[in-house]
């Protein structure tokens, strides 16, 4: 009974040092998240205000060309996934790697027809085990990443899209909505989409609507690429605090379990002990 009086105080111990490091890291990731909420917010108007002015400068201009506008035939598709560095958050890493592979098995046949770029060491290595090329990937992000933290690998994959490496570029990531709410997203990136009811207000270029179009374009399609960073950002510290949340609570039932387990071995304990002293006094009665 002693024996298994200490293995109960041992789980008992265990669990409550287990919920001080799920309860710290809770603290932490609903510090970060308030931080890369914040910055997945104030992105949100600069890059759709961009693609508002490339929309309707394309719209206005007519007969301006540029690969990021034309739709060409499918041959090759490349997709952007972004994931975390680390786990601990829940399904946030898991949820969109599925919806990633799920779109690759149903719209290729063979690897010829699509590329993969990622940011994130959880999708660089779930890749590599199903033995899936990558283009180019980014990991170490920082937990307040900057443009310059990811601008090679937008660069890469925006350049290789205007060199017709592949016809298509999709962004694969996490939206973020609220703490408990992260929603799994793929958007097309490249060709751009025609937005319906862009304005064709009258500008003047200079040098003209070519050229203005032609700095535009990368730029803008590699704010949206930054624009998704930040939101897989605040989705990740998000879903890591809703998971310590609850592994935390998980921890405060598991230890009250315990403690009754304790007590209740430890009242039989008593009472078999008691039981024996009367045992042997009556012995010796």
């Amino acid at each position: 009974m002693a024996k298994g009086m200490r293995e109960i105080k041992r789980q008992i111990k265990s669990t409550q040092n287990t919920k001080q490091i799920t309860r710290a890291m809770e603290m932490v990731a609903a510090a970060n998240l308030r931080r890369a909420q914040q910055a997945a917010e104030a992105a949100r108007p600069y890059s759709d205000k961009l693609k508002e002015v490339v929309a309707s400068i394309a719209a206005g201009s007519k007969g301006v060309k540029h690969p990021m506008l034309q739709t060409r035939e499918v041959k090759k598709t490349a997709y952007l996934v972004i994931t975390s560095d680390r786990g601990l958050a829940g399904g946030y890493n898991a949820n969109v790697l599925r919806k990633a592979m799920t779109e690759i098995r149903e719209r290729h046949q063979s690897p010829s027809e699509y590329a993969v770029f990622v940011i994130g060491r959880k999708g660089s290595n779930f890749f590599k085990k199903r033995n899936v090329e990558i283009v180019q990937e980014v990991t170490g992000l920082p937990d307040s990443p900057k443009f310059s933290d990811i601008k090679s690998i937008a660069a890469s994959a925006v350049s290789n899209f205007e060199k017709g490496a592949y016809d298509q570029l999709f962004l694969v990531y996490n939206k973020f909505q609220n703490a408990i709410s992260q929603v799994p997203t793929m958007v097309r990136l490249l060709p751009m989409e025609e937005v319906k009811g862009a304005s064709t207000a009258s500008y003047e270029y200079e040098p003209s609507a070519e050229g203005v179009l032609e700095v535009l374009l990368p730029k803008y399609a590699e704010t949206i690429i930054y624009s998704a960073v930040l939101e897989g950002k605040a989705s990740e510290f998000g879903a890591r605090m809703t998971a310590m949340n609850s592994a935390t609570k998980n921890a405060t039932k598991m230890i009250s379990s315990y403690t009754l387990a304790y007590n209740r071995a430890r009242q039989a304990a008593i009472t078999q002990e008691i039981a024996e002293i009367v045992s042997g006094a009556n012995a010796n009665a």
